[in-house]
């Protein structure tokens, strides 16, 4: 049997981010696994949205440092070669008068506090940013100019090449089948390609998370929720130096940020449709939402009453009770370190929960503190529900 100092369960952009960060603190054997191929599993299906701001003030953190990295990718990665596909426009968020507008004012002010360049700007200045869109109804707009998007395969395949460059080991094509224990505490995994040794796990399996019930008995607050992506083709452009931008007053909270040339890339921000198993594969998207989701936006894209629908998909988020992740060990599994449940946030904050998942598998100290995201809220009650309610845009 292969030993390793850590074994990685997963190489999308969590797991890829993970086993990078292990190398870089200087683990010398990093072993990922991956039942498909690095980045191809939900990855692939994120809208790549990056920006600071939650209502959840613990995210922000975890979000600032991963900004950092998306910043300055190829220089973080030491690759010259290696891109984050970074578009910085900046993130505009609004409200209007009603029980959304005091969280976004708190929110707002925590950014602030957390050392985050946030500006209050008024609906003019709003429309010299985001021209298409009407703002009349919004009493309370805010605007990061430290935001934008990028492209989740690209991160995840630029972290697993830098984590191959220090000698971790990625393995593709192979199944975790189930946990290998001793004396109570985790010694290794067997897979459908053999076992393989180690006195650290850390798994990454996004919506495949519930296999760690199914392998320790701890129960894993997850379920796998799909949520539908519309690339809508209007009249005017939505052009990359537009500002992302969140909806807090329309029905789906939506977002919305362009898609190149006229297109617009949007999604709802509340609860999708739950799904029995674990899949990953496109889901139907039918045309009565295409219009329900349309109106929403000519609300306030007035132009794009005209739009067309130019291509959709689905995506699958894995989900908490909270919408948010559980991050650390596992209670009564010693060796065990998860990372899961990221609920639509995953991407935005893979840098940053790379770094402290890999700190906290090496026992050294947390950037960030996991203990908000322990697993053990569940039964205090101390959870970290957003105040915008339930849905990705905490």
């Amino acid at each position: 049997m292969q030993s390793y100092d850590a074994i990685v369960i997963g190489a999308g952009v969590i797991g890829s981010s993970v086993a990078y960060h292990l190398a870089r603190l200087g683990a010398a054997k990093v072993l990922v696994l991956d039942r498909l191929q690095i980045g191809s599993g939900t990855s692939t299906q994120s809208s790549g949205i990056l920006r600071t701001h939650y209502s959840v003030i613990e995210n922000v953190e975890l979000a600032k440092r991963s900004w950092s990295v998306f910043n300055d990718f190829a220089g973080y990665l030491g690759d010259e070669e290696a891109s984050a596909g970074l578009v910085k426009c900046g993130y505009l968020i609004c409200a209007p008068d009603g029980p959304k507008l005091e969280p976004l004012r708190a929110a707002l002010a925590g950014q602030e506090r957390m050392g985050v360049e946030v500006r209050l700007i008024d609906q003019a200045a709003a429309r010299e940013l985001l021209p298409i869109a009407r703002f009349d109804d919004a009493a309370l707009i805010g605007y990061e100019p430290e935001a934008g998007f990028a492209d989740a395969y690209l991160v995840a395949t630029g972290f697993a090449r830098a984590a191959r460059r220090q000698g971790v080991k990625i393995m593709e094509g192979v199944n975790v089948e189930r946990l290998l224990m001793e004396g109570g505490r985790v010694v290794g995994v067997e897979t459908n390609q053999g076992r393989f040794h180690s006195q650290t796990v850390i798994s990454t399996q996004n919506i495949w998370a519930g296999d760690i019930e199914q392998w320790t008995g701890v129960p894993t607050p997850v379920k796998a929720e799909r949520h539908a992506v519309l690339a809508l083709e209007g009249p005017e452009a939505y052009s990359f130096k537009m500002p992302v931008f969140k909806d807090l007053g329309s029905p789906g909270m939506l977002y919305c940020r362009s898609y190149g040339g006229n297109q617009m890339l949007v999604s709802e921000g509340t609860v999708g449709e739950t799904l029995a198993q674990p899949d990953n594969e496109q889901g139907d998207i039918s045309m009565d939402y295409v219009v329900e989701v349309g109106g929403q936006v000519a609300e306030r894209f007035p132009s794009f009453g005209e739009a067309g629908l130019a291509s959709s998909w689905t995506g699958v988020y894995d989900v908490t009770p909270d919408w948010n992740p559980v991050l650390g060990r596992l209670p009564d599994v010693p060796g065990l370190v998860v990372g899961y449940g990221f609920s639509g946030h995953g991407f935005k904050l893979s840098p940053g929960v790379g770094l402290v998942l890999a700190q906290e598998a090496l026992g050294l100290p947390t950037e960030v503190s996991l203990a908000p995201y322990a697993h053990e809220r569940f039964r205090s009650g101390q959870l970290l529900t957003g105040r915008y309610g339930l849905g990705a845009v905490s």
